[in-house]
């Protein structure tokens, strides 16, 4: 392995004590001249027609200075990619939740007591909550005007609440299952997810005095938000500006617009800056959790345990729109992940996003991935006790290797999926003797980089600082920290002497911002292009300016070095000479998904009162084919953090809803982890040389999510022999499948 000075240390993040000490600014602690609060009224019914709207009391109250209606905002759509979301509700509301007016006023109280007295008549309508009754002929249709919006991937069946279709696939599907010996079919459900930031969706904006929209807002994607805007609100996107603040945690849920465009008219109608905070009650009932899905499999086997054919339906609820999903596609990629890391040679996917009354899903870490892992990993153990064959074997058997082809056609180079596996294996002690009512189940799945665009700026001053400047709104995941390792890295100088800025959305044309595990890729990769050409250009400048040999000279600390006599002065004391400073400068395009992927095996170890049906996580084990390891306390951090909010959609988290309406409301409600819920968690890293970010580095934020949950139902069925094909697996589902046994 190549040795670094910087590289492959764990550093303390740079925002660190700032976040701890109060330091931090985000959206909320933004303050601005004149600044009002605004506040939505949302829905009470999953679907109605809005019969009238009575604001005039509303409009009465003092320090009211603007109240909005769908009447004010008609016709306008905004999306992350598809534009069905309207700011306000227009004729009809389709979720307990959706925006019906809005009020602008001098402080929150005032802004309550107008929303109490705005007079809503609605005539209630038929409601469809599930994706498969959604799919009904007599369902009713919630968007019969859906080829008229923008964004929309292809024309579809206006008839119909299915509005996306997406498929994967190669070979021959009925020639698989005719070659079939055994063929084994299952259905598998996952609840909504909530992404459980500390820091709720929040905005504050400013029409300024040229008429230019300024925004503050915790997102992750600020140039995709300028280009949403830009294309929804009719402005020219010069005439947008996003400034950089902390972000509270993301988890992939801070991708989209929420209450911006809504604000925007607000302030425009009252003249003044809008501040707009969402409640938890309403992140909850109204934000963009992962989608609830329906999973269904069907899989063609040989006796010697081959697979030779395999068949998936994934029906993604998608609630009552679809513009909170990820760009490009308007698709949940992850469900493509419902083939798994296996030799197929004849296989059909299909991911079908469906229209409901209910809260609209969003984007979430691997949007569709953990979803359709859990199907297939829990499907796979399924298979091999059919075939009477340890599931372990059964995987190892069909694994992908160099030179296949994954069950979607991808071709990887560097495949190390049994390498992954049987680390994970040796680590969790997976062949060991177990106590009675003790059991351990595996699962695996791999993922790459996705691509992306990223600029960097690196610049050496003459007062001998070192500025990196990047595009990356950073929310939480260590991002500056990387960049600094790496520009001190390439610059041979103190990870300390590193200063980050980070650009307003004037400052380059576009970033594609954080998500797909690919900031390390490509915001990485830009930082390590501009440190080496602002090293370049030093070194250019001080073999002008001292007379030595170009190739002779190095960098080290603040110094220019001459190798060959030793002799060396301070860069800052010739950057003074030439007057001006030295900037590299990158700017990184990667279209495509990285070519070589990562895999990560995991081994749950479970204990199961039959009495009760309590399941006990005892210990977990996460294995990863991993590149070159850049920081390893902030690698082990997303790995444990990945992991722990799986180990919740495993066992405790869900987004209930009843009728169409949440009822988990608050975190009393709505499970999530604490400290004494985590098990021993036990991390294997196999670094390797090769990986598509700097220093062959590879992602790592969302690899660990999918096997988490099929390995702990695998390791809940070899404790008890009961299998719960329903997430989360509750004590109620795993004694009800208990009883149902005997």
């Amino acid at each position: 392995m190549v040795s670094y000075v910087n590289i492959g240390r764990s550093t303390p993040r740079l925002e660190g004590e700032d976040k701890v000490t109060g330091g931090a600014r985000y959206t909320a602690d933004i303050e601005l001249p004149g600044t009002v609060w605004g506040r939505s009224l949302r829905s009470p019914y999953p679907h109605a027609r809005i019969v009238s709207i009575d604001t005039s009391k509303a409009q009465q109250v003092p320090g009211v200075l603007a109240v909005l209606t769908g009447a004010d905002t008609r016709g306008i759509r905004y999306g992350r990619r598809l534009y069905d979301v309207p700011i306000l509700a227009e004729d009809r509301v389709r979720f307990v939740g959706d925006r019906v007016a809005a009020v602008a006023a001098e402080d929150k109280d005032t802004v309550e007591e107008a929303l109490l007295l705005i007079d809503v008549e609605y005539e209630e309508l038929p409601a469809v909550f599930e994706s498969l009754d959604a799919l009904d002929p007599g369902a009713p249709i919630l968007h019969p005007e859906v080829n008229s919006y923008v964004g929309l991937p292809r024309t579809v069946d206006a008839n119909s609440n299915a509005f996306v279709r997406d498929t994967w696939g190669k070979g021959n599907i009925e020639e698989g299952f005719a070659q079939a010996e055994i063929t084994v079919e299952n259905t598998f459900t996952v609840p909504r997810q909530h992404q459980a930031y500390l820091e709720p969706h929040s905005c504050l904006v400013h029409v300024d005095d040229e008429g230019r929209l300024q925004v503050w807002t915790s997102s992750k994607v600020p140039y995709a938000i300028k280009q949403q805007l830009s294309a929804a609100l009719g402005l020219p996107e010069e005439r947008i500006l996003l400034h950089p603040v902390s972000i509270g945690g993301d988890f992939g849920g801070k991708g989209s617009a929420m209450d911006i465009p809504l604000a925007y008219f607000l302030a425009l109608r009252s003249g003044r800056p809008v501040r707009m905070v969402m409640d938890y009650m309403e992140e909850l009932t109204a934000g963009n959790p992962r989608h609830a899905a329906l999973i269904q499999l069907k899989t063609g086997v040989k006796r010697d345990g081959s697979i030779v054919a395999h068949q998936v339906k994934v029906y993604f609820n998608s609630g009552a729109y679809g513009g909170f999903k990820p760009a490009p596609g308007v698709n949940l990629g992850g469900a493509s992940k419902s083939g798994g890391p296996y030799k197929i040679p004849n296989v059909e996917i299909e991911g079908v996003q469906v229209y409901t009354n209910t809260v609209p899903g969003g984007f979430m870490r691997a949007p569709g991935e953990p979803q359709a892992v859990f199907a297939l990993e829990s499907h796979i153990d399924i298979i091999a006790g059919k075939l009477g064959m340890d599931p372990l074997e059964f995987r190892r058997r069909n694994l992908i290797e160099e030179g296949d082809e994954t069950p979607i056609g991808t071709q990887y180079r560097d495949i190390r999926a049994r390498a992954t596996l049987d680390a994970a294996v040796d680590a969790a002690g997976y062949e060991s003797a177990k106590a009675a009512n003790v059991g351990r189940g595996i699962a695996i799945n791999e993922r790459p980089a996705a691509g992306g665009e990223s600029h960097s700026n690196v610049t050496l001053t003459p007062d001998g600082s070192v500025i990196v400047h990047t595009s990356i709104f950073e929310p939480g995941t260590g991002t500056y920290t990387l960049l600094r390792q790496i520009v001190s890295e390439q610059l041979n100088v103190s990870v300390d002497a590193i200063e980050v800025q980070v650009w307003d959305t004037d400052g380059v044309g576009f970033d594609s911002g954080v998500g797909g595990s690919r900031v390390t890729r490509v915001a990485g990769m830009a930082a390590y292009q501009a440190a080496n050409a602002a090293s370049r250009e030093l070194l250019s400048v001080a073999a002008d300016l001292l007379g030595w040999p170009e190739e002779a000279i190095s960098l080290r600390d603040d110094q220019v070095v001459r190798q060959d006599t030793g002799e060396s002065r301070p860069w800052a004391e010739l950057l003074q000479r030439l007057g001006r400073p030295v900037v590299g400068e990158s700017h990184v395009v990667e279209t495509s998904p990285s070519p070589i992927t990562s895999f990560t095996a995991q081994v749950a170890e479970v204990s199961v009162d039959p009495e009760t049906g309590q399941v006990t996580l005892l210990r977990f084990t996460t294995a990863h084919d991993a590149g070159t390891v850049l920081n390893p306390v902030d690698h082990q951090g997303q790995i444990n953090g990945a992991v722990i909010q799986s180990i919740g959609y495993a066992l405790t988290e869900e987004l209930q809803v009843e009728e169409g309406r949440v009822t988990s409301t608050t975190f009393g409600e709505y499970k999530i982890l604490s400290a004494k819920d985590i098990p021993e968690l036990r991390t294997v890293i196999l670094e390797s040389g090769n990986g598509p970010g700097p220093y062959n580095a590879k992602g790592i934020g969302e690899n660990p999510l999918g096997p988490v949950a099929p390995a702990i139902a695998n390791a809940v069925q070899d404790a008890i022999g009961v299998r719960v094909q329903h997430l989360p697996i509750t004590a109620e589902k795993v004694y009800q499948a208990l009883k149902e046994r005997r």
